[in-house]
């Protein structure tokens, strides 16, 4: 059976990809026992490095590791990966476009219990806005194995976002990552790009709506660089577009999707986080729907845009 946990899918493919390339280095700040870089600690501890409570530092660090042949891969909490180490990514790392992948785990509001201090609803906008960066969101556990596989073998800094719980693949076991959308269900009257959890949820969503509403879900797991074309090729022939993430609604692929249709007319809907900050909750799914992030809501979005 397929692994269901990103943070377990990642985990298990780095490490195997350091078995293969001794040049793989990982890097943790106090919390290899959640991104899951443990694995890597406890088969070959001198390929692991422990930065502590220091993202910044463990950002230039990678930064130095990059510029004697090692391709680093570093491990935290996507609120703390891209915001405490932001000004370093940038600086260190994203204008000498250095080999650095950094892997931002228990994305969203998938840390659930620990409220808004530990969610990232803003990491998409801070790692989309800088130059040279690749940002990446898989949709489950199978297309994470691919993903990591993918940063491995290519060159460049490159950001992957990690939900923390366990939930349905809805990609196939084993494909090869592919940069570009991706339609995991064909239909003609509203276009639905999701990325992340919210894929599964546009599919739950679609399959609701089947008889009164025909809605097409793409899988938009590259957020940058975005393929513009393949996104006006999807939109041009459905009657408007909803997007749904894990993330505000500002600078994350709504934004990245707007921009893309700039020129289209097609009218959009949001789905994603409004302006706010999340808080702690007893489940994540409670989180979810106080946020707006739920299977319903998408279903409202496309309902809205088809009257």
């Amino acid at each position: 059976m397929a692994e269901r946990n990103q943070r377990m899918a990642y985990g298990q493919t780095l490490l195997e990809l350091c078995r293969e390339n001794p040049d793989i280095v990982v890097l943790d700040a106090d919390l290899g026992g959640s991104t899951m870089g443990k694995m890597i600690e406890l088969e070959m501890p001198e390929r692991h490095i422990e930065m502590g409570i220091a993202e910044a530092n463990m950002a230039s660090v990678a930064g130095g590791l990059a510029r004697v042949g090692k391709i680093p891969f570093t491990n935290s909490f996507a609120v703390f990966a891209a915001g405490r180490a932001y000004d370093q990514i940038r600086q260190s790392i994203s204008i000498g476009k250095l080999n650095v992948k950094i892997c931002g785990s228990s994305a969203g509001c998938s840390d659930f219990g620990d409220g808004a201090t530990h969610q990232s609803i803003d990491d998409i906008a801070y790692m989309r806005v800088i130059p040279n960066m690749t940002v990446i969101v898989p949709a489950d556990a199978n297309e994470t194995v691919a993903a990591t596989k993918y940063m491995a073998a290519n060159k460049g800094v490159m950001y992957l976002r990690l939900n923390r719980n366990e939930y349905d693949n809805v990609t196939l076991e084993n494909a090869v990552f592919s940069t570009d959308p991706t339609v995991l269900r064909e239909g003609s009257d509203i276009t639905v790009f999701a990325c992340g959890i919210m894929v599964g949820k546009a599919l739950k969503a679609a399959e609701n709506l089947k008889g009164s509403i025909s809605v097409r879900v793409v899988n938009v797991s590259t957020i940058k660089p975005l393929n513009r074309e393949k996104i006006c090729e999807l939109a041009r022939d459905t009657k408007g577009v909803v997007t749904a993430e894990e993330h505000s609604i500002i600078g994350g692929l709504g934004g990245a999707v707007a921009e893309a249709l700039r020129r289209e007319c097609k009218p959009v809907e949001f789905v994603g986080v409004n302006d706010e900050f999340g808080s702690s909750a007893h489940n994540y799914e409670d989180i979810l729907k106080l946020l707006g992030l739920t299977v319903e809501h998408i279903e409202e979005a496309i309902r809205s845009l088809m009257q």
